[in-house]
């Protein structure tokens, strides 16, 4: 568990939870000039749902890739680009695919569908259509809402889900861990005006979150996320009814149910610079003992002491390096997660 002074130490022997630390070490190099196809798959109810294909190594001489493949789902109002970090290390040892959640990115935006059980059958159409779960399945990571919807779709794949990781989301229930209701989540979703004056503005804020990690990729990420107005000024590229949709699947998101109904192994990536650390990992040991109690295999989980949310900008190399061995276990040591 992580060396967090505020953090509570847990009973031992804590069989639910099972503390690692993802060795950035064992994670390739970021591939820079690798450049993702972009495709467009019908989802559910004629949804066009887009994604961004990343490759990955070529399959050996019988043709069966040498591991699972990798579906990456980003959070609210994120669009694919933000998984690039994490994408740019994996498609060297896994065939890695982004998504743009309903709503979201290049992805239609109807006026429904935006509970869990239809995003992630929009999720297994990218699957199918990419042809990700060969005959070692296919390992499915989340962040934030992103996870909510992971898990989700882990449950509706089954046997075919090869591992399930929540980075920074999916293991908590939004009014427990922050004490807001549902509009006042919304209204903490706005961004001050002055951010959204012009895109240079923008881009500065966005920026200023964690300037050693700016690059062009986030750039991209960033631009993504907006609209230009021809007065000069940005709004946000999701729209609002998505956004509040979203916001109310999951505000309503029970991880304990979703989780303990998942054959997979799961992973849990905190960062516990959001958030109070000690109400979020209590959080997280009450879905896993959820999961615990149903007879499924204890969650490992690595915590990473002062990070804020954002761990596929922030930690690139330790996320793809959970993510590479979410269905063996066999990278990574206990430890801190620093």
């Amino acid at each position: 568990m992580p060396s967090d002074p505020d953090a509570p130490t847990p009973s031992a022997p804590v069989l639910s939870l099972e503390p690692f630390a993802p060795d950035a070490a064992e994670a390739p190099a970021p591939d820079r000039v690798l450049m993702p196809a972009g495709y467009v798959v019908g989802g559910e109810g004629e949804v066009r749902i887009h994604f961004l294909d990343w490759g990955g190594p070529a399959a050996d001489g019988s043709g069966v890739p040498a591991a699972p493949g990798v579906l990456l789902l980003p959070g609210l109002m994120a669009p694919a680009w933000t998984w690039t970090p994490v994408a740019r290390r994996l498609a060297r040892v896994r065939r890695t695919v982004v998504a743009d959640l309903r709503g979201h990115g290049l992805s239609d935006a109807p006026p429904d569908g935006y509970d869990l059980k239809t995003l992630a059958a929009d999720a297994e159409g990218v699957i199918d259509a990419g042809g990700l779960a060969g005959e070692r399945g296919v390992v499915v990571a989340g962040h934030g809402f992103g996870a909510c919807v992971a898990s989700a779709l882990a449950v509706r794949l089954g046997s075919r889900c090869a591992g399930l990781v929540l980075v920074d989301g999916g293991f908590e229930r939004q009014e427990a861990v922050t004490g807001l209701d549902l509009d006042e989540l919304l209204r903490g979703l706005d961004e001050p005006p002055e951010v959204m004056r012009s895109m240079a503005a923008w881009l500065a804020d966005r920026r200023g979150f964690d300037p050693a990690t700016w690059d062009a990729d986030q750039e991209r990420a960033a631009r993504d996320a907006v609209v230009e107005t021809g007065a000069g000024r940005v709004v946000r590229a999701v729209r609002q009814h998505v956004v509040a949709a979203v916001a109310a699947t999951q505000h309503g998101y029970e991880p304990g149910a979703w989780l303990a109904a998942v054959e997979a192994p799961v992973t849990a990536l905190v960062a516990l610079g959001s958030g109070d650390p000690g109400v979020r990992l209590a959080a997280l040991r009450l879905a896993a003992e959820a999961r615990w109690a149903a007879g499924r295999s204890a969650i490992r989980v690595a915590g990473f002491v002062g990070v804020a949310h954002n761990l596929p900008r922030h930690r690139p190399a330790e996320v793809a390096a959970a993510i590479a061995c979410a269905d063996t276990g066999a990278a990574g040591a206990a430890g801190t997660g620093e």
